[in-house]
């Protein structure tokens, strides 16, 4: 009897031993060298404004963080923060205004000083455009209006009307000032850096443009803008479907549909993967990483285009996130969400950079209950950075542009729970993995990993930095949805036969 127990033991660890996840490295096999940075776009809306309760503690995690490429979009749900110019200008009055704009405006250059960032005021006034009748847009700046991005067709075909008000709006914060429609000169005393511009955000939805009229103002926009940034560059498209898309991309980065001379220095885009309607959050774990995988092989495809058509174009996908169900939103969103969506972005993150994506951008700085509180990176309730935030910025802090990507495989991983890449940097061996289920897994380490120090996100973490400790024990555990990052020494141990 005894017997049969030993060796019952014996296979059930075998067996064990034969499913346990196992990671494989070879250091040697050196893949490509990274040119991906990972950073974050800044949204402009009344959480950001003076004595906003979010806004303090969202500048301080912007400055700790210190990311480059950030992009900063004041967008249209409020007019008042992102307009600059509400009212048409009329033979004796303009209604030029940048009081609410520029306290957000001055606190984003402030928090990013000494780091690139990607200016985009994307919002036209709705004037501009024709409508049945005038778009109204609420006296409150704090109160949301879904309503003004309406109106396909501009009321000046020339785009001069256009052009000039970006012009004024851009030399405000540039030049020190501009003159208005009248000749009247309006004073800002900003001379701000501009080193990317990108034009309109999200085109096949607000105004939903075509590709051709789109690629008509951004061709408008920069020949009026060159001479005011020079040095600047110009980032166009920023569309926010990319499925069934293949022909923006083969239109516009074809310089043949352009004006002579025009700069196609970036494109850039944008992927939420979302929950479906009605769908209970224990299903997540499977729809958002699908939709994930589905997006990386859309990019692989765009990747083709680019290469072919304007090879030298440099790509930013600047809004990255996960939406919860529609249902949700209106609840108390799960805890362990911030941890299923910050293990979705090291997931973009991995998979982008093997694909050359220079810019890889996680969204959002500020979000909050009716302004998409499923992508902010603060956590609304507590005003301080949650996992979100600890994943972007340990992975910026860790796998900056230059970093090497080298072989990297699980055995027995079943389902793919796990994800994982190696990556030296300079001369230091690092390895991402992340957990995509809502469970823990555990997985085998190589000897070498003996004394690595391991940083770990996850509910444990919360909404704090990554935990640190050594690794100990050749097989870790990852907790549900974990990130970890396990930095190896820089003289391992001696391995014997």
């Amino acid at each position: 009897m005894m017997k049969k127990m030993i060796v019952l033991m014996f296979l059930m660890t075998s067996l064990l031993c034969k499913s346990q996840p196992r990671l494989n490295v070879t250091w040697s096999e050196r893949l490509m060298i990274s040119r991906s940075t990972a950073t974050l776009q800044v949204v402009g809306n009344p959480m950001l404004r003076p004595q906003a309760p979010m806004r303090q503690g969202s500048l301080n995690a912007l400055r700790a963080l210190g990311a480059d490429y950030v992009r900063y979009v004041p967008w249209f749900p409020y007019p008042k923060l992102a307009v600059a110019e509400l009212e048409p200008p009329t033979s004796t009055s303009t209604s030029w205004d940048f009081t609410l704009i520029d306290p957000m405006t001055s606190d984003f250059f402030e928090y990013t000083k000494g780091h690139s960032i990607i200016f985009n005021f994307s919002t036209i006034p709705q004037w501009m455009f024709k409508t049945p009748e005038k778009v109204q847009y609420p006296a409150d700046p704090n109160q949301v209006a879904w309503g003004y991005a309406g109106g396909r067709e501009l009321r000046d075909t020339t785009m001069k009307e256009l052009t000039d008000y970006y012009v004024r709006l851009i030399s405000w914060y540039t030049k020190g000032g501009f003159v208005d429609e009248l000749g009247k000169f309006h004073k800002s005393g900003h001379n701000y850096k501009i080193p990317y511009l990108e034009i309109l955000n999200e085109p096949d939805l607000e105004h939903s443009m075509s590709v051709q009229m789109y690629t008509r103002i951004y061709d408008a926009m920069v020949t009026a803008l060159r001479p005011i940034l020079p040095g600047t560059q110009f980032m166009g498209l920023a569309i926010a479907y990319t499925g069934g898309k293949a022909g923006w991309f083969e239109y516009f980065l074809n310089p043949a549909n352009h004006k002579s001379g025009i700069p196609l220095d970036w494109i850039s885009y944008h992927c939420y993967a979302n929950a479906n309607s009605q769908q209970k959050f224990d299903a997540y774990e499977y729809s958002v990483f699908d939709k994930a995988e589905s997006f990386i092989n859309t990019v692989g495809y765009i990747e083709n285009i680019r290469k072919r058509v304007a090879p030298a174009t440099r790509t930013d996908i600047n809004e990255l996130g996960t939406f919860v169900s529609e249902e949700m939103r209106n609840q108390p969103i799960p805890t362990t969400y911030w941890n299923l969506s910050a293990s979705v972005y090291a997931y973009f993150f991995i998979e982008l950079t093997k694909l050359g994506i220079d810019v890889i951008g996680e969204s959002q700085l500020v979000g909050f209950p009716t302004q998409f509180p499923d992508v902010s990176l603060i956590n609304y309730q507590t005003n301080q950075p949650n996992a979100r935030y600890w994943v972007l910025k340990l992975i910026k802090d860790n796998l900056p542009p230059g970093t090497e990507l080298v072989k990297t495989d699980i055995d027995a991983n079943t389902g793919d729970d796990i994800l994982a890449q190696a990556f030296i940097d300079r001369g230091v061996k690092k390895l991402l993995i992340l957990n995509k289920r809502n469970k823990p897994v555990n997985m085998k380490l190589s000897a070498e990993c003996n004394g690595a120090v391991i940083y770990r996100i996850d509910s444990v973490s919360a909404d704090r930095e990554a935990t640190k400790s050594l690794v100990s024990n050749e097989i870790t555990e990852l907790n549900p949805f974990a990130v970890n990052l396990i930095v190896l020494p820089k003289n391992p141990p001696m391995i014997s036969n």
